[in-house]
């Protein structure tokens, strides 16, 4: 295959952003000798909704299975009110509910955690149609335990792209994409009640996609979630079918 200077000019650039980004997402992830593993399954809807040029509403639904996909364990309900601060940043603050499905040892008994969050987002032109989505997310949560209620603040720093694997002539409205991510949680407060460690969580992501509509994609992936605990770590090794519906 021959490619024009221009081309080139292109795709040296990109091939640097994803061995970069790979890198990152692949030093993020943590290992060490006590560690239980799981395998799940998640399914997500991602929605927004325009009301006019300046808000919005943000809206996720979220299920998520126990290991081995033996039940339900999980369902997140995540709604957000979103102002547009211009063409690529926006910010947001919402509610979210958390249901997780204690096990059959419990019978089935769910517990709940409540959260107030705040968000901040920023789209960076990386080269040619692809954007870096950079994502910050502070949280508050109230968690409800057995025997006690725990309240505790945390901080999210979210890193997407989207990559078109087909040609387009201007914008990216239809065809196959590769998606690549990566989230970092850390608790900022009362982490002696939850698992002793300022790291919570780092969750990497390959995924392939397709857009339907500029307004639609669809994607499935892998997800690795690098979860601390108080005595081991986790790692969950997570199937992910997901919608991105912007309206």
């Amino acid at each position: 295959m021959i490619f024009c200077t221009s081309q080139l000019k292109l795709y040296k650039p990109l091939m640097k952003f994803i061995y970069f980004t790979i890198i990152i997402l692949l030093s993020l992830t943590f290992n060490v000798s006590a560690q239980t593993k799981q395998t799940s399954g998640w399914a997500a809807s991602f929605n927004s909704f325009k009301i006019n040029q300046k808000f919005g509403v943000h809206f996720d639904l979220q299920f998520r299975s126990a290991d081995e996909m033996q039940y339900l364990r999980n369902v997140l309900i995540r709604p957000g009110l979103t102002y547009q601060i211009d063409q690529n940043k926006n910010a947001t603050v919402g509610y979210a509910l958390i249901l997780t499905n204690r096990g059959p040892s419990f019978g089935h008994e769910y517990l709940t955690e409540s959260r107030i969050w705040e968000q901040f987002i920023i789209n960076i032109p990386i080269v040619n149609k692809v954007i870096l989505t950079n994502r910050f997310r502070l949280e508050q949560r109230f968690i409800n335990r057995p025997t006690e209620s725990v309240y505790s603040d945390r901080i999210r720093y979210f890193v997407r792209s989207v990559i078109p694997l087909v040609k387009q002539k201007d914008k990216f409205t239809k065809g196959v994409f590769a998606a690549i991510q990566n989230e970092i949680f850390l608790n900022l407060s009362n982490k002696e009640q939850l698992n002793n460690h300022v790291f919570d969580q780092n969750r990497a992501y390959l995924a392939l996609g397709y857009r339907t509509t500029s307004k639609i994609d669809l994607e499935l992936g892998y997800m690795r979630v690098d979860s601390k605990g108080l005595t081991n770590n986790t790692v969950n090794n997570v199937v992910q079918v997901a919608v991105y519906a912007r309206f």
